[in-house]
Protein backbone atom coordinates (compact mmCIF):
# COMPACT_ATOMS: atom_id res chain seq x y z
CA UNK A 1 0.00 0.00 0.00
CA UNK A 2 1.16 3.50 -0.83
CA UNK A 3 0.76 6.11 1.72
CA UNK A 4 -0.64 8.93 0.15
CA UNK A 5 -2.07 12.42 1.32
CA UNK A 6 -4.16 14.96 0.00
CA UNK A 7 -3.53 18.61 -0.81
CA UNK A 8 -7.56 20.60 -0.58
CA UNK A 9 -10.41 19.50 1.07
CA UNK A 10 -13.26 20.89 -0.66
CA UNK A 11 -15.63 19.49 -2.73
CA UNK A 12 -13.36 16.88 -5.15
CA UNK A 13 -11.02 16.77 -2.49
CA UNK A 14 -13.30 15.53 -0.25
CA UNK A 15 -14.42 12.76 -3.00
CA UNK A 16 -10.78 11.48 -3.20
CA UNK A 17 -10.33 11.59 0.36
CA UNK A 18 -13.35 9.01 0.90
CA UNK A 19 -12.09 6.99 -2.27
CA UNK A 20 -8.13 6.97 -1.17
CA UNK A 21 -9.20 5.85 2.18
CA UNK A 22 -11.68 2.94 0.76
CA UNK A 23 -9.15 1.80 -1.80
CA UNK A 24 -6.54 -1.69 -1.14
CA UNK A 25 -4.19 0.27 -2.94
CA UNK A 26 -3.65 3.07 -0.53
CA UNK A 27 -2.82 3.93 3.02
CA UNK A 28 -4.48 7.21 3.60
CA UNK A 29 -2.27 9.77 5.62
CA UNK A 30 -3.93 12.54 5.81
CA UNK A 31 -4.49 15.63 4.20
CA UNK A 32 -3.99 19.36 4.23
CA UNK A 33 -6.05 22.71 3.61
CA UNK A 34 -5.19 26.27 3.81
CA UNK A 35 -8.40 26.85 5.09
CA UNK A 36 -7.78 25.65 8.56
CA UNK A 37 -11.72 26.11 9.66
CA UNK A 38 -12.35 23.72 6.89
CA UNK A 39 -9.87 21.22 7.41
CA UNK A 40 -11.08 20.88 11.41
CA UNK A 41 -14.41 20.43 9.97
CA UNK A 42 -13.69 17.99 7.41
CA UNK A 43 -11.75 16.14 9.92
CA UNK A 44 -14.25 16.27 12.66
CA UNK A 45 -16.75 15.32 10.47
CA UNK A 46 -15.05 12.38 8.35
CA UNK A 47 -12.39 11.17 10.81
CA UNK A 48 -9.51 12.04 8.63
CA UNK A 49 -5.88 13.00 9.95
CA UNK A 50 -5.91 17.11 9.07
CA UNK A 51 -2.04 18.29 9.19
CA UNK A 52 -1.46 22.07 10.23
CA UNK A 53 1.49 22.26 8.00
CA UNK A 54 1.54 21.48 4.30
CA UNK A 55 5.36 20.24 4.39
CA UNK A 56 4.34 17.96 6.94
CA UNK A 57 1.88 16.26 5.35
CA UNK A 58 3.99 16.04 2.52
CA UNK A 59 7.26 14.56 4.24
CA UNK A 60 4.98 11.79 5.78
CA UNK A 61 3.97 10.32 2.40
CA UNK A 62 4.69 8.32 -1.56
CA UNK A 63 1.74 9.95 -3.10
CA UNK A 64 1.09 13.95 -2.69
CA UNK A 65 -2.58 14.00 -4.18
CA UNK A 66 -3.68 17.22 -5.52
CA UNK A 67 -7.06 18.70 -5.46
CA UNK A 68 -6.03 22.37 -4.62
CA UNK A 69 -7.44 25.28 -7.24
CA UNK A 70 -5.33 25.82 -10.41
CA UNK A 71 -3.41 28.45 -9.35
CA UNK A 72 -1.92 26.94 -6.51
CA UNK A 73 -1.18 23.47 -8.25
CA UNK A 74 2.59 24.40 -9.46
CA UNK A 75 3.73 25.41 -6.09
CA UNK A 76 2.08 22.19 -4.46
CA UNK A 77 3.39 19.72 -7.03
CA UNK A 78 6.63 21.16 -6.54
CA UNK A 79 6.88 21.28 -3.36
CA UNK A 80 6.37 17.32 -3.38
CA UNK A 81 8.62 16.36 -6.79
CA UNK A 82 11.26 18.25 -5.30
CA UNK A 83 10.75 15.69 -1.77
CA UNK A 84 10.65 13.26 -4.05
CA UNK A 85 7.15 12.40 -4.02
CA UNK A 86 4.93 10.95 -6.57
CA UNK A 87 2.34 13.19 -7.84
CA UNK A 88 -1.32 13.04 -8.71
CA UNK A 89 -2.66 16.78 -10.12
CA UNK A 90 -6.33 17.34 -10.47
CA UNK A 91 -6.61 19.05 -14.48
CA UNK A 92 -5.64 21.40 -15.45
CA UNK A 93 -1.85 20.40 -14.43
CA UNK A 94 -1.39 23.81 -13.87
CA UNK A 95 -2.48 27.60 -14.74
CA UNK A 96 0.03 28.22 -17.20
CA UNK A 97 2.51 26.54 -19.84
CA UNK A 98 5.51 27.76 -18.55
CA UNK A 99 4.65 26.05 -14.68
CA UNK A 100 3.74 22.48 -16.61
CA UNK A 101 6.80 22.37 -18.77
CA UNK A 102 8.88 23.46 -14.87
CA UNK A 103 7.16 20.41 -13.61
CA UNK A 104 8.34 18.32 -16.60
CA UNK A 105 11.94 18.72 -15.70
CA UNK A 106 11.51 17.99 -12.24
CA UNK A 107 9.84 15.19 -13.22
CA UNK A 108 12.82 14.05 -15.34
CA UNK A 109 15.09 15.45 -12.86
CA UNK A 110 14.14 13.51 -9.77
CA UNK A 111 12.72 10.35 -11.38
CA UNK A 112 8.79 10.43 -9.90
CA UNK A 113 6.26 10.08 -11.02
CA UNK A 114 3.01 12.46 -12.27
CA UNK A 115 -0.60 11.61 -13.85
CA UNK A 116 -2.86 14.60 -14.63
CA UNK A 117 -6.90 13.94 -13.61
CA UNK A 118 -8.62 14.06 -17.00
CA UNK A 119 -11.18 11.99 -15.36
CA UNK A 120 -13.05 11.11 -18.73
CA UNK A 121 -10.17 8.84 -19.68
CA UNK A 122 -11.63 6.05 -17.62
CA UNK A 123 -14.99 6.81 -18.35
CA UNK A 124 -15.99 3.48 -19.27
CA UNK A 125 -18.32 4.61 -22.27
CA UNK A 126 -14.78 6.19 -23.71
CA UNK A 127 -13.00 3.36 -22.81
CA UNK A 128 -15.26 0.80 -24.37
CA UNK A 129 -14.71 2.81 -27.95
CA UNK A 130 -11.37 3.94 -27.64
CA UNK A 131 -9.80 1.06 -29.33
CA UNK A 132 -12.23 1.02 -32.28
CA UNK A 133 -11.52 4.80 -33.35
CA UNK A 134 -8.47 5.11 -35.85
CA UNK A 135 -7.46 7.92 -37.74
CA UNK A 136 -11.21 9.98 -36.85
CA UNK A 137 -11.09 12.60 -39.43
CA UNK A 138 -13.65 14.69 -38.51
CA UNK A 139 -14.56 15.25 -34.66
CA UNK A 140 -17.70 16.93 -32.70
CA UNK A 141 -18.25 17.40 -29.30
CA UNK A 142 -20.66 19.22 -26.96
CA UNK A 143 -19.77 19.62 -22.94
CA UNK A 144 -22.60 21.66 -22.05
CA UNK A 145 -23.56 22.17 -18.39
CA UNK A 146 -25.89 24.25 -15.86
CA UNK A 147 -24.61 26.91 -14.20
CA UNK A 148 -22.76 26.70 -11.22
CA UNK A 149 -20.40 28.87 -9.32
CA UNK A 150 -17.85 26.75 -8.48
CA UNK A 151 -15.13 26.34 -11.76
CA UNK A 152 -15.62 30.08 -12.70
CA UNK A 153 -12.42 31.13 -11.79
CA UNK A 154 -11.33 29.90 -14.67
CA UNK A 155 -12.50 30.10 -18.37
CA UNK A 156 -15.05 27.20 -19.90
CA UNK A 157 -11.85 25.83 -21.38
CA UNK A 158 -9.93 25.37 -18.93
CA UNK A 159 -12.96 24.28 -16.58
CA UNK A 160 -14.58 21.88 -19.16
CA UNK A 161 -13.34 21.86 -22.53
CA UNK A 162 -10.05 20.49 -21.46
CA UNK A 163 -12.05 17.29 -20.98
CA UNK A 164 -12.27 16.98 -24.55
CA UNK A 165 -9.28 18.13 -25.73
CA UNK A 166 -7.54 15.94 -23.70
CA UNK A 167 -10.02 13.03 -25.04
CA UNK A 168 -9.67 13.82 -29.08
CA UNK A 169 -5.30 14.16 -28.65
CA UNK A 170 -5.58 10.83 -26.98
CA UNK A 171 -7.23 9.17 -30.40
CA UNK A 172 -5.65 12.04 -32.71
CA UNK A 173 -1.78 11.06 -33.11
CA UNK A 174 -0.85 14.24 -35.19
CA UNK A 175 0.04 18.04 -34.48
CA UNK A 176 -2.27 20.58 -34.21
CA UNK A 177 -2.10 22.77 -37.46
CA UNK A 178 -4.27 25.44 -36.51
CA UNK A 179 -7.18 26.48 -34.35
CA UNK A 180 -9.91 29.23 -34.61
CA UNK A 181 -12.33 30.01 -31.67
CA UNK A 182 -14.83 32.07 -30.15
CA UNK A 183 -15.98 32.85 -26.32
CA UNK A 184 -18.08 34.96 -25.03
CA UNK A 185 -18.78 35.84 -21.04
CA UNK A 186 -22.02 36.07 -19.61
CA UNK A 187 -21.93 35.54 -16.39
CA UNK A 188 -18.46 35.53 -15.34
CA UNK A 189 -15.60 37.64 -15.70
CA UNK A 190 -14.27 34.72 -18.10
CA UNK A 191 -15.78 33.39 -20.69
CA UNK A 192 -18.84 30.89 -20.40
CA UNK A 193 -19.48 30.15 -23.51
CA UNK A 194 -16.92 28.82 -26.24
CA UNK A 195 -16.44 27.11 -29.50
CA UNK A 196 -13.32 25.75 -31.37
CA UNK A 197 -12.13 24.97 -34.42
CA UNK A 198 -8.83 22.46 -34.30
CA UNK A 199 -7.04 21.73 -37.58
CA UNK A 200 -4.40 18.60 -37.67
CA UNK A 201 -1.59 18.25 -39.66
CA UNK A 202 -3.19 14.51 -40.97
CA UNK A 203 -6.59 16.99 -42.08
CA UNK A 204 -8.68 15.77 -39.19
CA UNK A 205 -11.34 18.77 -37.74
CA UNK A 206 -12.16 18.74 -34.52
CA UNK A 207 -15.04 21.32 -33.68
CA UNK A 208 -15.53 21.68 -29.83
CA UNK A 209 -18.32 23.55 -27.89
CA UNK A 210 -18.15 23.68 -24.30
CA UNK A 211 -20.91 25.75 -22.10
CA UNK A 212 -21.47 26.55 -18.58
CA UNK A 213 -24.71 28.60 -18.84
CA UNK A 214 -26.89 26.00 -20.38
CA UNK A 215 -30.44 24.68 -19.48
CA UNK A 216 -28.94 21.35 -19.62
CA UNK A 217 -26.46 18.97 -19.07
CA UNK A 218 -24.78 17.47 -22.19
CA UNK A 219 -21.16 15.57 -22.44
CA UNK A 220 -21.39 14.05 -25.78
CA UNK A 221 -18.30 13.49 -28.61
CA UNK A 222 -18.97 11.88 -32.14
CA UNK A 223 -16.06 10.41 -33.94
CA UNK A 224 -16.24 10.06 -37.74
CA UNK A 225 -13.82 8.06 -39.64
CA UNK A 226 -13.68 6.00 -42.68
CA UNK A 227 -16.66 3.44 -42.60
CA UNK A 228 -17.58 4.51 -39.05
CA UNK A 229 -19.32 6.53 -36.76
CA UNK A 230 -18.73 6.49 -32.95
CA UNK A 231 -21.00 8.59 -30.71
CA UNK A 232 -20.02 8.68 -26.99
CA UNK A 233 -22.19 10.04 -24.56
CA UNK A 234 -20.10 10.73 -21.81
CA UNK A 235 -22.76 11.72 -18.90
CA UNK A 236 -25.39 8.73 -19.59
CA UNK A 237 -22.40 6.44 -20.31
CA UNK A 238 -23.64 5.12 -23.63
CA UNK A 239 -22.11 4.67 -26.72
CA UNK A 240 -23.24 4.06 -30.41
CA UNK A 241 -21.10 2.17 -32.98
CA UNK A 242 -22.02 2.37 -36.55
CA UNK A 243 -20.21 0.78 -38.99
CA UNK A 244 -19.98 -0.27 -42.75
CA UNK A 245 -18.42 -3.10 -44.72
CA UNK A 246 -18.77 -4.24 -48.61
CA UNK A 247 -22.40 -5.77 -49.06
CA UNK A 248 -22.85 -9.54 -49.33
CA UNK A 249 -23.46 -10.44 -53.01
CA UNK A 250 -27.04 -11.71 -51.91
CA UNK A 251 -28.05 -9.49 -48.98
CA UNK A 252 -30.47 -10.84 -46.33
CA UNK A 253 -33.98 -9.92 -45.73
CA UNK A 254 -33.02 -7.23 -43.11
CA UNK A 255 -29.67 -5.91 -44.12
CA UNK A 256 -29.55 -2.51 -44.43
CA UNK A 257 -27.61 -1.55 -47.87
CA UNK A 258 -26.79 1.52 -49.38
CA UNK A 259 -25.42 2.25 -52.86
CA UNK A 260 -23.25 5.40 -53.84
CA UNK A 261 -23.09 7.19 -56.80
CA UNK A 262 -20.67 4.81 -58.74
CA UNK A 263 -22.75 1.74 -57.28
CA UNK A 264 -20.66 0.37 -54.87
CA UNK A 265 -22.82 -1.24 -52.46
CA UNK A 266 -21.82 -1.10 -48.70
CA UNK A 267 -23.79 -2.83 -45.93
CA UNK A 268 -24.35 -0.60 -42.63
CA UNK A 269 -24.18 -2.55 -39.07
CA UNK A 270 -23.98 -1.51 -35.59
CA UNK A 271 -21.80 -2.76 -32.45
CA UNK A 272 -22.43 -2.84 -29.33
CA UNK A 273 -19.72 -2.83 -27.02
CA UNK A 274 -19.85 -3.77 -23.26
CA UNK A 275 -19.74 -1.03 -20.80
CA UNK A 276 -18.90 -2.28 -17.33
CA UNK A 277 -19.91 0.46 -14.56
CA UNK A 278 -16.96 2.16 -12.83
CA UNK A 279 -16.03 4.86 -10.78
CA UNK A 280 -13.79 6.67 -12.97
CA UNK A 281 -12.13 8.93 -10.23
CA UNK A 282 -11.03 5.10 -8.39
CA UNK A 283 -10.15 3.97 -11.41
CA UNK A 284 -7.86 6.86 -12.42
CA UNK A 285 -6.45 6.84 -8.83
CA UNK A 286 -5.40 3.03 -8.51
CA UNK A 287 -3.99 2.69 -12.21
CA UNK A 288 -1.75 5.74 -10.96
CA UNK A 289 -0.34 3.38 -7.96
CA UNK A 290 -0.32 0.07 -10.44
CA UNK A 291 1.96 2.53 -12.41
CA UNK A 292 3.92 3.33 -9.58
CA UNK A 293 4.36 -0.40 -8.46
CA UNK A 294 4.73 -1.47 -11.21
CA UNK A 295 7.24 1.08 -12.85
CA UNK A 296 5.17 1.85 -15.96
CA UNK A 297 3.40 4.37 -17.61
CA UNK A 298 0.70 6.03 -16.13
CA UNK A 299 -2.56 6.64 -17.95
CA UNK A 300 -2.52 10.14 -18.22
CA UNK A 301 1.50 11.65 -18.04
CA UNK A 302 1.97 15.30 -17.39
CA UNK A 303 3.47 15.52 -20.73
CA UNK A 304 0.33 14.57 -21.93
CA UNK A 305 -1.60 17.25 -19.31
CA UNK A 306 0.89 19.55 -20.98
CA UNK A 307 -0.08 19.41 -24.07
CA UNK A 308 -4.12 19.63 -23.06
CA UNK A 309 -3.08 23.10 -21.02
CA UNK A 310 -1.30 23.87 -24.46
CA UNK A 311 -4.09 23.77 -26.76
CA UNK A 312 -6.49 24.74 -24.11
CA UNK A 313 -4.55 28.24 -23.41
CA UNK A 314 -4.21 28.49 -27.71
CA UNK A 315 -7.81 28.34 -28.07
CA UNK A 316 -8.29 31.29 -25.48
CA UNK A 317 -5.31 33.36 -27.14
CA UNK A 318 -7.59 33.13 -30.25
CA UNK A 319 -10.79 34.55 -28.91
Amino acid sequence: MLKVGVLGAGHLGKIHLRLLNESPKYDLIGFYDPDDINGQKVAAEFGYTHFENINDLIDAVDVVDIVTPTLSHYDCAKKAMEKGKHVFIEKPITNTLEEAEELLKLEANTGVKGQVGHVERFNPAFGSVKDKIHNPMFIESHRLAEFNPRGTDVPVVLDLMIHDIDAILSVVHSKVKQINASGVSVISNSPDIANARIEFENGCVANLTASRISLKNMRKSRFFQRDAYISVDFLEKKVEVVKMKDAPETPGEFDMILQNAEGIKKQIYFENPDIEPNNAILDELETFADAINNDTIPVVTLEQGTQALKVALQIIGSF
